[in-house]
């Protein structure tokens, strides 16, 4: 792995972008709605996600899921980390399957708003740094914010170091000390939401959609706990092995991918 290199005016997350809007494109805009357009934002009004993961940013986080989903604290608190899980982690898996660039989904470049209202939750991402392979034609041009690093597996190990161990675990055990739920039914919802992100965003085989599934789940930690298989037409079925407690709503809802449906 190299330091970042320096300036020049291509955009590393181009091919991101554009895989994304692709996803957007088939499958409607609500399938970005947790996004910021381009991915990046110079508006007013965010925070950084740094402040999710202290005790009061989680406090008040969890609040307006209980106020936007009108449910008890535990069930609104495995709907918001569904939410927030999905959204962070779909830049860095659409990055990796579509181009092998990889947004560093870290705190410090990651920003935040949410409300008790539909949308819950968006983000965006400031002076953003991409993991990118050895080979990648992006190098040669000395492109700004970049990370340069050797093979695939290099490169998934840098996705997991920024998008787990220095965001979503942390965040994870903030979320537990306030609310009653255990580390596999919030980890569940990430495997699930990194599952859906591949079958709906990365174009290709059907086989080779669940091979890379299971490559990613797998160097995230979290391949044990979805059942995954081609699905006629592309994508994938998946089913969860745990539950992200939508059904206790009081309006009920079972997920496609719950693991009680009958």
């Amino acid at each position: 792995m190299t330091a970042l290199i320096s300036p020049t005016a291509v955009d590393p997350l181009a091919p991101v972008v554009a895989t994304l809007a692709q996803m957007g494109l088939r499958h409607g805009k609500e399938s970005l709605q947790g996004l910021s357009t381009g991915l990046l934002t110079h508006t007013p009004g965010w925070r950084s996600a740094g402040e999710m993961l202290t005790p009061g940013g989680v406090r008040e986080w969890l609040a307006a899921a209980a106020t936007r989903w009108d449910a008890q604290p535990h069930a609104a608190a495995a709907l918001a980390w569904k939410c927030y899980s999905y959204w962070l982690a779909l830049p860095a898996v659409i990055g990796f399957t579509g181009s092998r660039r990889v947004p560093l989904m870290t705190p410090d470049h990651v920003l935040v708003r949410f409300s008790d209202r539909q949308p819950f939750l968006t983000l965006a991402l400031r002076r953003p740094v991409t993991a990118v392979l050895a080979t990648d034609p992006i190098v040669a041009t000395e492109t700004h914010g970049l990370l340069i690093v050797e093979d695939e597996d290099e490169l998934l190990g840098v996705m997991r170091r920024s998008l787990v161990d220095a965001h979503l675990d942390p965040m994870l055990d903030e979320v537990r000390k306030q609310a009653r739920l255990g580390r596999r039914t919030l980890w569940g919802s990430v495997a699930s939401g990194v599952a859906y992100a591949i079958s709906r965003g990365y174009v290709a085989p059907a086989p080779t959609v669940l091979s890379t599934a299971h490559r990613v789940l797998s160097a995230l930690g979290a391949d044990d706990l979805v059942d995954l298989s081609e699905r006629e037409g592309g994508g994938l079925d998946i089913k969860r092995r745990t539950c992200c407690l939508a059904f206790t709503l009081p309006t009920p809802k079972v997920c496609s991918t719950c693991c009680i449906r009958p």
